[in-house]
């Protein structure tokens, strides 16, 4: 039985998933997301997949989970040791996974998307400044936290690495400077030399610009 991921390219979120499932070597499948063109706000998407109007979702079975840093945890009983070998590590790992997803994915990703996905003329740049700023706080926190650490939160790869860096390997312009952040950079390429790592838009299909 394959994993069926509900996704896009552009999402990070979903690049998360993906590379976790590429990683344990999964039997898995992307069922494209046209998110672009609304697909994921549809009627028919809300209530069939996913009330929150969101990607990523896995489905597996009649298992249907949305959210990755869930879709993380439930992949970690069903493909690999992401979420740690002790409540010690689980822990420090979770704390990780959800400061992710409220500090650095959780700003990154709307400011990248704001930059490089609308019209323009429709940029709120105040909006845009405001959330640099927050991502250079973030940025920092890893980059310090990084200090003499191969991985985020464990001795090997774990969730809370691919929910930190899921967002630090597009190439669009979103204010992130990798050479400026050594450890950071050591860290991304730590993940970049693992067997099977591929970066997100050859990993999924992408969906912008619309078709």
């Amino acid at each position: 039985m394959k994993f069926q991921l509900y996704s896009f390219g552009e999402s990070g979120h979903s690049y998360k998933v993906a590379l976790a499932l590429h990683f344990s070597k999964a039997s898995w499948e992307q069922i494209f997301i046209d998110f672009f063109q609304g697909e994921a706000r549809s009627e028919a998407y809300k209530n069939e997949i996913n009330r929150m109007a969101e990607v990523p979702v896995l489905v597996y079975g009649d298992k249907k989970i949305s959210q990755s840093g869930a879709i993380l945890d439930y992949l970690n009983g069903k493909t690999g040791n992401y979420f740690g070998k002790s409540d010690e590590e689980r822990s420090e790992i979770l704390r990780w996974v959800l400061w992710d997803n409220s500090k650095l994915s959780g700003s990154l990703g709307p400011t990248r998307f704001l930059m490089n996905f609308i019209p323009k003329d429709k940029k709120p740049v105040e909006v845009i400044n405001y959330l640099q700023k927050r991502n250079d706080t973030a940025l920092a926190v890893l980059e310090s936290h990084l200090s003499g650490k191969n991985w985020v939160a464990a001795d090997q790869l774990s969730a809370a690495d691919l929910s930190c860096c899921s967002y630090l390997f597009y190439p669009e312009e979103f204010g992130f400077d990798r050479k400026s952040y050594p450890n950071i950079d050591r860290w991304l390429s730590n993940i970049e030399e693992l067997e099977n790592w591929k970066h997100p838009y050859d990993l999924l299909e992408r969906a912008y610009p619309p078709k």
